[in-house]
């Protein structure tokens, strides 16, 4: 590094520790401020130019007292979810795979619905599998389930036999990396009351145990069986139904159809920092409510930007905010904040009127008109803007004349 590189580095950290010490910008800012600072070649004005431009921008970018940030947020999100496409679109360019994205997402996340309509996860790989096809491929089919029916040729009673009769199919066995052992090993350990499991070769029967006075019931238990045997879950983690494995950049991605967070970051091989989920719900159970939270923002921006929506971030995390801020996620619905709001008229406002009016009345429920819409309905002035002050005059006595 050169001399002159050196006292520039210098004069832009020492400006940097003064901007950190006034406090008006947050550290975020400031650090990406130092880094683009750093790959110019500026002096001294220049440098003050630059702060004292950034410091304007940044307060013209700050919410003024009084301003109504929820209305605001909720028509910049509504108003270009009017432009938004009702399809579901192939995911990851792979016809195989299809979620749900636009309008009906959107509806989804702000819903908080309890199970997404096409649940996906984005696997990362750690430093040791991640480059390396074979191990990733590896990986995949640790993490997706394996039934019987997926690697049998046939499930079917044979009464000839007395039992369910598997005929495995190799090519099925060798690409999900098991055997026909396996199979018969797992049938025996994960259904113990099915009866006795026989193996011979790719051939697997499992005969139900038949206790006297039973006979008449045999074929109904028989048809029960059938079911537990052909869904048996030999390997790979419950809810993940199938895998695609993908290169981006000089890494391999896993993308799966279902979800289950937990199974797959227990995985050897699994990069734990960056796997993620789309169900929000099974990331609060998982991670917690802050990345709950993060993923909110992150589902619906995405959404957005997808259909080419610019839509600024400070409004979908006022959404994200108020959905966790109680450390559960609620909706933004009569069942979520819309219903829980303290005053009895907002509530009575937005859905099933009368009910929430006999409610309060029965109640003895008290409104402290405190809100923009109670207020609307009883014609007074809003609490917002210039109606969110009060304003005093006191006229300068006048000397009185001799």
């Amino acid at each position: 590094m050169s001399k002159s590189t050196q006292a520039s580095k210098k004069m832009i950290d020492s400006k940097i520790v003064s901007l950190r010490k006034r406090g008006k910008i947050p550290p975020l800012v400031i650090e990406g401020l130092r880094e683009r600072l750093l790959e110019q070649k500026i002096n001294t004005k220049q440098l003050n130019t630059i702060i004292k431009e950034v410091e304007a921008a940044y307060d013209d970018s700050l919410v003024q007292p009084g301003e109504a940030v929820g209305a605001v947020a909720a028509q910049s999100i509504g108003e270009p979810g009017t432009q938004m496409t009702l399809k579901t679109f192939h995911f990851a360019g792979v016809a195989e795979f299809n979620v749900t994205l636009g309008l009906p997402r959107l509806i989804e996340i702000v819903d908080a619905r309890r199970n997404p309509s096409t649940p996906t996860m984005n696997v990362y790989l750690d430093e040791e599998h991640r480059e390396n096809e074979k191990l990733a491929r590896n990986v995949a089919q640790s993490i997706e389930q394996t039934r019987v029916e997926r690697v049998a040729e046939t499930v079917e009673i044979d009464l000839a036999e007395g039992g369910i009769v598997v005929i495995l199919d190799p090519k099925l066995l060798e690409d999900k990396a098991t055997t026909s052992k396996e199979i018969a090993e797992r049938l025996e350990a994960i259904r113990p009351n099915l009866g006795e499991v026989s193996q011979d070769g790719n051939r697997i029967i499992v005969a139900p145990e038949l206790r006297e006075g039973e006979e008449v019931m045999h074929m109904a238990k028989l048809q029960k069986t059938f079911e537990k045997v052909r869904n048996g879950l030999i390997k790979g983690q419950d809810g993940i139904k199938r895998v695609l494995i993908k290169k981006e950049g000089t890494e391999w991605v896993l993308y799966t159809e279902g979800t289950n967070l937990k199974g797959v970051l227990r995985t050897k091989g699994v990069d734990t920092t960056r796997t993620i989920s789309n169900h929000i719900h099974e990331i609060a159970e998982t991670l917690g409510i802050e990345s709950a939270r993060q993923v909110i923002i992150n589902e619906a921006k995405d959404v957005l930007d997808e259909q080419g929506l610019d839509v600024d971030i400070r409004h979908i995390m006022l959404v994200a905010d108020l959905m966790t801020a109680t450390g559960e996620i609620r909706q933004i619905g009569r069942h979520g904040v819309s219903g829980e709001q303290s005053s009895v008229l907002a509530r009575a406002a937005f859905e099933v009127t009368v009910r929430h009016l006999i409610q309060a009345s029965i109640l003895g429920e008290e409104d402290n008109l405190l809100g923009i819409t109670e207020n609307v309905i009883i014609g007074q002035s809003i609490p917002l803007g210039t109606g969110s002050i009060d304003l005093f005059m006191n006229p300068p006595r006048t000397a009185k004349k001799k």
